[in-house]
């Protein structure tokens, strides 16, 4: 199998995954047990050395505050979290590792060579909208087996929907026209698979990206390069050996010279009937509309104008007036558009005072005189809506849960007793962001700074 995952292994045929957009692939993962920060295990060792290790606990991932401007947060990456958890064993070479290098005991060894997890979480569904102080996953069990996850957890969060964030604002700015994720060159390789999938979910329609068509079935784009006109001796030569290879109906790309003559060249090539044509330097406003002109008066109705060129969220939303179909982004997404981590943390907000699988859970939080404090206990959140059926505030809580909030609860069950029990299509998830981000205030899809778009209450 040629992939750009190196360590993927196809399972076998015919096992859904229930992370695809169009059906993807059911794609094996290595271990992620080393996925994690030293600390968690040394933290395990000394637990089970001070007897402390089997009491009941609750950490929750929560972030303190958005990205300085944004109004919303998009919970992005909860499959792949889930598939993380599924494929956290200690098989023997790790295992190996950890004793060659001291880094715990032959007890803690002996303890992780059966590890399994086996707790409950819970949290926000994917695609859904977050704030501040959101209890966007609640993990349960033992503190051994909880501790374990805290970094690849968060790894996964804090990227994919970071990405997300970007994406959906991307896709608001651009009014219902397709967006293209093209940024797999810009990032690490893996990186590049998860952002598209995560891009996907806030509101992209495709990618560039190959490994993520494969393993998430999201549709797939792509035609050519500056290089492939460069290999030919004219233009003409480059546009014809394209249209008679994938037809009338591809994408040309026009500003390698002259974009005026490429497009007579593109339409007399292919005929009116062109796909598209791709503009990707210059003044994107001001071409745009001068080539929309050009097609039209070469009877070139039909034929989509696709534009690229380092775009943001700002950058579209300034070409909402012209006369554009389609919007390649590559840096700017997978970058997170000047965000690349939404800053989330895993913290334990509860414990119980013993072993006993009786004993009452404690709330518990560090104590900060900064902007690190936190708040005990396990918590349910809630959106409250108005009149109209849109959202006015985030109402997060412990204990019992209102009457008038019972129907608005936002947290779902994701794994019940070490069985994951929530896998679903990517195309759900992306689905939940359009309806979770159509029932905010207008002014959550306004770029210019601001405050969330709803306050987080407590109770």
């Amino acid at each position: 199998m040629n992939t750009a995952d190196p360590g993927l292994r196809e399972e076998e045929e015919g096992e859904a995954s229930g992370q695809g957009g169009g059906g993807g692939r059911r794609v094996g993962v290595p271990s992620t047990a080393l996925f994690t920060d030293q600390y968690e295990l040394t933290m395990l060792q000394a637990a089970l050395r001070g007897g402390t290790a089997d009491r009941r606990s609750v950490f929750e991932v929560f972030t303190r505050r958005l990205p300085s401007g944004r109004r919303y947060g998009v919970v992005g990456g909860t499959g792949r979290v889930l598939d993380a958890v599924e494929n956290f064993r200690f098989d023997a070479d790790v295992l190996a590792f950890l004793r060659e290098q001291g880094i715990v005991d032959e007890p803690t060894l002996e303890w992780l060579a059966s590890y399994r997890f086996g707790g409950d979480i819970w949290g926000y569904p994917e695609g859904e909208v977050y704030f501040p102080g959101s209890p966007i996953l609640r993990v349960e069990g033992s503190f051994a087996e909880c501790v374990l996850l805290e970094t690849v957890i968060l790894s996964i969060l804090n990227h994919d929907s970071a990405i997300a964030a970007a994406a959906s604002r991307m896709a608001a700015s651009a009014g219902g026209r397709p967006l293209i994720e093209m940024g797999a060159r810009r990032t690490h390789e893996l990186s590049a698979v998860a952002s598209a999938r995560a891009a996907y979910v806030g509101g992209f329609a495709s990618t560039s990206d190959l490994a993520a068509g494969f393993r998430y079935g999201i549709p797939t784009v792509g035609t050519s390069a500056h290089a492939f006109t460069l290999l030919h001796d004219s233009e003409r030569d480059a546009f014809r050996a394209q249209v008679d290879s994938l037809g009338s109906g591809t994408t040309l790309l026009v500003d390698t010279y002259d974009v005026a003559e490429a497009v007579r060249t593109a339409v007399e090539v292919a005929g009116p009937d062109l796909g598209a044509v791709r503009i990707d330097s210059g003044d994107l406003l001001l071409v745009a509309h001068r080539v929309r002109q050009q097609l039209d008066e070469l009877g070139a109705t039909s034929t989509r104008i696709v534009v690229t060129s380092d775009l943001d969220e700002y950058a579209i939303a300034s070409l909402a007036a012209a006369p554009v179909d389609a919007y390649g982004v590559g840096t700017q997404l997978v970058t997170g558009s000047g965000h690349p981590t939404c800053s989330m943390v895993y913290k334990l907000v509860a414990r119980a005072q013993s072993a006993d699988p009786k004993a009452p859970l404690v709330p518990v939080a560090k104590k900060s005189l900064g902007a690190k404090s936190s708040r005990g206990g396990r918590k349910w959140a809630a959106r409250r809506p108005d009149a109209y059926g849109i959202a006015e505030a985030e109402v997060v809580g412990t204990g019992q849960v209102p009457a008038e909030l019972a129907d608005h609860l936002l947290q779902t069950e994701l794994v019940k007793g070490g069985e994951v029990v929530a896998h679903e299509p990517l195309d759900v998830a992306r689905a939940r962001h359009v309806r979770a981000r159509g029932a905010l205030p207008m002014s959550s899809v306004q770029l210019s700074r601001g405050e969330p778009v709803i306050p987080t209450e407590y109770v």
